[in-house]
């Protein structure tokens, strides 16, 4: 910080160096001038008339600071924008998008919230667990309002912020009364599960998913490694649309993971971020879930409204807890509460009343399923297209039939980097390396110049 310059026209010359000696003196190693490591400050002259003063300038005190890398998604939307071509084409954020590739508000969360002017509702806190009516509409959503599990007060929720946000008040209870306890996570998963479990110094490690060699599920290794994990380990599942691969279990293979899960004595800890956004049905894609609470086992799952409504920047989701006893729910809660009053201290409401409105109002939950299989069938539309164009214009033997196993917004199209950094350099295709694609930043119009990008990618570059 740099002291001040004072006028002082009436200083005699003999004062000034007075005060030069003595800042001078000041400046011998060991005075108050130097920091701790004894480095003198910089000095900055400025002359006044016939007076010059010294300026001392601290150095910053986060000099030790250094550059954080940029966000690996974050900053394909950065350079996207930077691209002066009439082709570029971003494919790294996953947000959905019209045909026309433009942000979609939902016709049902325009109403929902027109209805919540028209009550004239206020801005007060909510509590720290969040909007009481969300709570009990995110929890039936995710376990079916007729769930077992829901009658028997079983389960603890909480408003969370987003999908992140739930699952980082997880982590923290993990880390707290889970001292020791090991997070498997799929390899490869979100870009932000590992930072999160990370900040939450909780330890993590990988199991098998992504097989590179048919583009496909690695289920033989999946299963080998939870069985080999520690017992209690808890298992982070992706409940739907597997992020970023785009390839889900069977429901058979389901079935065998949750085996292998009760036999371990592992704690599944689902992250669904699709619901309803991956099929089109909410139903279907929360079988998963509810496919272990049958079972009777515990479990964590964290909840997202950015897809399936379009509520990106509203920050709004849950995270549950499905214990073994109502009893043993009241605790969970309120330990999780504990850990959100002094990282938020309570979410926000808006997006949180939408989800409410949208689910209590039997007109609007029905124009919202409508509108999640809307987006849902163009994203499935696309994929389709961009399936037939890559099939129709490869003249090799490749099989690209993934594509169409693939589910949700992504595909993993199976190129490496430096094919990926070709999709960039040359077709202006944004994406991410590690070859992943969003289908919801695709058109129609679009696929067969993506097709073209793919080939050329995949056959001429190594």
């Amino acid at each position: 910080m740099a002291s001040s310059m004072m006028s002082l026209p009436s200083v005699s010359p003999s004062a000034a160096l007075s005060f030069q000696d003595k800042c001078k003196d000041k400046l011998k190693p060991g005075s108050a001038f130097f920091g701790k490591e004894k480095q003198p400050l910089s000095m900055k002259t400025k002359s006044h008339g016939r007076v010059t003063m010294a300026v001392a300038v601290n150095t910053s005190r986060f000099d030790n600071i250094t550059m954080a890398p940029p966000d690996p998604i974050l900053g394909v939307s950065e350079a996207f924008k930077a691209d002066t071509s009439d082709m570029k084409l971003n494919l790294g954020v996953g947000a959905y998008r019209t045909e026309e590739l433009q942000p979609y508000v939902l016709k049902v969360v325009k109403k929902a919230e027109n209805l919540m002017l028209e009550r004239g509702e206020n801005k007060e806190y909510l509590p720290i667990e969040g909007l009481a009516a969300f709570n009990k509409a995110t929890a039936e959503l995710l376990f079916g309002a007729d769930n077992p599990v829901l009658h028997e007060q079983r389960v603890a929720t909480i408003q969370g912020l987003s999908g992140t946000g739930s699952l980082r008040v997880a982590a923290a209870l993990i880390e707290r009364y889970f001292p020791g306890a090991k997070v498997l996570i799929s390899a490869p998963t979100w870009g932000n599960h590992k930072n999160i479990f990370n900040d939450a110094r909780v330890p993590w490690s990988e199991y098998r998913y992504y097989d590179p060699k048919t583009v496909g599920l690695d289920f033989e290794g999946m299963i080998s490694d939870i069985k080999e994990a520690p017992e209690g380990s808890f298992i982070l599942l992706h409940g739907c649309a597997h992020n970023p691969t785009g390839i889900d279990p069977t429901p058979e293979q389901w079935e065998k993971i949750a085996d292998v899960i009760q036999e371990k004595n592992h704690i599944p800890f689902f992250d669904v971020a699709y619901q309803g956004f991956a099929s089109g049905s909410l139903d279907e894609d929360a079988s998963s879930v509810r496919l272990f609470a049958a079972r009777g086992m515990e479990l964590f799952c964290a909840q997202s409204y950015s897809k399936n409504l379009g509520l990106y920047a509203e920050r709004v989701g849950a995270i549950n807890v499905l214990c073994s006893s109502a009893e043993a729910a009241v605790r969970v809660k309120s330990q999780l509460k504990r850990i959100a009053r002094p990282m938020y201290s309570n979410p926000p409401v808006h997006g949180a009343r939408i989800v409410a409105n949208v689910v209590g109002n039997p007109d609007f939950f029905n124009e919202w399923k409508d509108e999640m299989e809307m987006m849902a069938g163009r994203i499935k539309s696309v994929r389709q297209k961009l399936y037939n164009n890559l099939a129709a214009k490869d003249k090799s033997e490749k099989d690209w039939s993934f594509v169409l196993k693939q589910i949700g917004m992504f595909s993993f199209t199976g190129l490496n980097k430096a094919q990926s950094d070709n999709m960039t350099d040359k077709w202006h295709i944004y994406m991410t390396k590690d070859g992943r694609i969003s289908l919801a930043g695709l058109s129609a119009a679009k696929c067969e110049y993506l097709a073209d990008a793919i080939i050329d990618s995949y056959h001429n570059v190594s």
